[in-house]
């Protein structure tokens, strides 16, 4: 059998190939979709909603296991220091049922909600990064999911008891030269009889030096009786010709279980197959419309364990006579990394409730967590090393050896530096949400700007263009925001007023919906080019949704009795700095330097400005930029260990 080519991709087809496999409708509401369109909707996350009894007692039963287990069996330090998780760690997760969070009872998982699978991320993940990381890309990404929502009756009785207690999986498809572009996937699934025949490169694998199962993406190619496209697959790891050649290391997350896997002629069944051929995309998409939850949830995890280490580093450090805490510059720091710790907590339970209640549509608001909890996660870890000063930046092993307390900051900002790439990188999760977030107006008007329209289509589309915008555009002009007493019930006596907050969003997110549509009205078909732009809109949402989740959380505190006027400190708190952050966002729509940045880069990639890199040694050396991929039969060895 010849090797297959890679597919050669214009931009244009690379971004039909992503249209596709969106999901198009929206049959739920949306609270971060109405934002976008200049809607506040605060009814749909207002009462904040709640658990079920039992899924509490459920959730807070394990999550008692697990952090007896975290605090007995668990050393984070050996795993950093090892770049390993013992196997007995493992086995130990399987007993307590770890591998079946998600997986329903009716398979041995243990079914927990949404909720508290995200509380027992961040417990993990703060006990050990890599260890979250595991739990997660198992359950989040892996098999277990993908199963749930598109696998066949026979399928689920197969493989999720095995995925509940004793197999790892892990999620395949990025390859060498295929990152966010999966039009150029080349690896390939050929139909032989009730068989398809792998063959093809995977590159960070995670998990997939450890795993049992994988979910493979590969191109099947189009022919008699096949619709052809990217499929997802059930593959089992010990089948022949499948080689882990490399266990990767990275800058944080040293026990991650990450490889570069090979398939050469490895032969699958057609029952192995998830869902129908082409939907491979599809169900990586819908897979992480929650799936994306678990990175949030580790975030919001590091931020406690900032404000902690921050609260009593702070209270014990003296300069010029009292506590660091006490001098203004550090303190500032601090009410950053509590403001915004509460924050994230509040975005990733109310985006999790709301997956539990599956009464809306949270594709939008998974991936404002996931971008938000990912960068502000980083930034509270970057103040946290600030603040220890040089002890920040001293590895724990050495502040051991010399006599002081072993506080791991440098590695938790190693650490959560990847999950700015993980499942969507900051660029691409700009450009995702963006399109979910315009989607209402490509709707009406895609075919006016869609340069492969006939006229009669365009016509058509103007019409219902002109219709549309008569009813929203008015609406944009005033609202609730502009009467001082709306919200009233966010302003109890004796509480901040977070009832400005909310008028302030109201006001924020119809300015928000006018600057998008003087954008399109502006650049038409250009405007899935200005990614500058494009990512500040999203931003100003993201903002926007944390302060709706921040206000409706400690409204949620304050009417359970639980901490709720200091809930309402910190809320006020961070909306009024995330309203400084918005202000300065809508300010960089207009007054940028985009153009400019293109002109420089035109000319970097030019060699214009060679002469600036003169001077220094690059200590890099000469191999290709990527390692080939070429399919047939490894030439390595295999590390493929899995725990038993």
């Amino acid at each position: 059998m010849s090797a297959p080519t890679k597919p050669k991709v214009s931009e244009r087809e690379a971004r039909q190939v992503a249209e596709a496999a969106r999901e198009q409708d929206w049959r739920k509401p949306s609270f971060a979709k109405e934002l976008f369109l200049g809607r506040f909707r605060l009814d749909l996350i207002h009462p904040h909603p709640l658990p079920s009894t039992e899924d509490a007692q459920r959730g807070e039963e394990f999550l008692a296991k697990l952090r007896d287990f975290c605090e007995t069996k668990v050393d984070g330090a050996q795993i950093e220091r090892d770049a390993r998780i013992p196997d007995a760690v493992i086995d130990g997760l399987k007993e307590l049922g770890a591998l079946g969070m998600k997986i329903d009872t009716k398979y041995g998982g243990l079914g927990l909600t949404q909720v508290y699978y995200n509380k027992a991320l961040a417990l993990t993940g703060s006990a050990s990064p890599a260890i979250g990381a595991l739990l997660s890309a198992h359950q989040s990404i892996g098999v277990p999911q993908p199963l749930k929502l598109f696998g066949t009756q026979e399928q689920k009785d197969t493989f999720l008891p095995r995925l509940a207690r004793t197999d790892i999986s892990a999620f395949l498809l990025t390859e060498p030269d295929v990152g966010s572009d999966p039009a150029r996937l080349a690896t390939t699934a050929v139909p032989d009889g009730d068989d398809y025949i792998l063959d093809g490169v995977k590159l960070w694998t995670t998990n997939g030096v450890v795993a049992d199962l994988l979910v493979v993406m590969a191109r099947v190619p189009r022919s008699e009786g096949h619709k052809g496209g990217i499929t997802a697959f059930v593959v089992e790891s010990s089948s022949p010709g499948i080689t882990v050649e490399n266990r990767n290391a990275f800058m944080g997350l040293r026990g991650l279980e990450n490889g570069v896997t090979r398939f050469h002629q490895v032969r699958v069944p057609a029952a192995n197959r998830i869902g129908p051929e082409g939907s491979g995309l599809k169900i990586a998409l819908t897979t992480l419309n929650t799936g994306r939850l678990s990175l949030p949830a580790m975030c919001a995890g590091a931020g406690k364990w900032c404000l902690k280490i921050a609260r009593e580093w702070t209270a014990v450090r003296e300069q010029w006579g009292k506590p660091v805490a006490h001098h203004e510059a550090v303190g500032a720091k601090i009410s950053f990394i509590a403001a915004t710790t509460f924050a994230l907590e509040a975005v990733l339970d109310l985006s999790s409730q709301m997956a539990d209640e599956n009464r809306n549509d949270i594709r939008i608001e998974a991936a404002l967590a996931k971008l938000y909890g990912s960068e502000m996660a980083w930034l509270m870890a970057d103040e946290l090393v600030q603040i220890r000063g040089g002890r920040g930046f001293e590895t724990a092993d050495s502040l051991a050896a010399r006599g002081e307390r072993a506080v791991p900051a440098e590695q938790l900002l190693r650490d959560l530096r990847i999950n700015r790439i993980f499942e969507g990188s900051t660029e691409i999760m700009h450009l995702l949400i963006a399109r979910e977030a315009v989607d209402a107006h490509l709707a009406v008007a895609g075919d006016i700007i869609d340069p492969d329209k006939s006229l009669g289509d365009k016509a058509r589309a103007g019409a219902h263009a002109t219709a549309f915008y008569a009813r929203w555009l008015p609406k944009l002009v005033a609202g609730p925001g502009q009467l001082p007493r709306s919200y009233a019930e966010f302003h109890p006596r004796g509480h901040a007023d977070l009832s400005a907050h909310l008028r302030y969003v109201e006001r924020a997110a119809r300015k928000l919906a006018r600057s998008t549509f003087y954008a399109m009205s502006r650049w038409q078909g250009r405007m899935e080019t200005k990614q500058g732009f494009l990512g500040r809109i999203v931003d100003i949402g993201a903002e926007l949704f944390a302060m709706s989740a921040a206000c409706v959380r400690a409204e949620l505190l304050r009417t359970t009795g639980d901490h709720g006027r200091e809930a309402y400190q910190l809320a006020d708190a961070f909306c009024r700095q995330s309203r400084i952050r918005v202000e300065e966002l809508f300010g960089r729509l207009w007054n940028n330097t985009d153009d400019l940045d293109r002109t420089v880069v035109k000319g970097v990639l030019a060699g214009t400005y060679t002469w600036l890199e003169e001077g220094v040694i690059d200590a890099s050396d000469d191999g290709p930029w990527i390692a080939d991929a070429t399919p047939g039969p490894s030439r390595r060895e295999n590390v493929h260990r899995p725990i038993r």
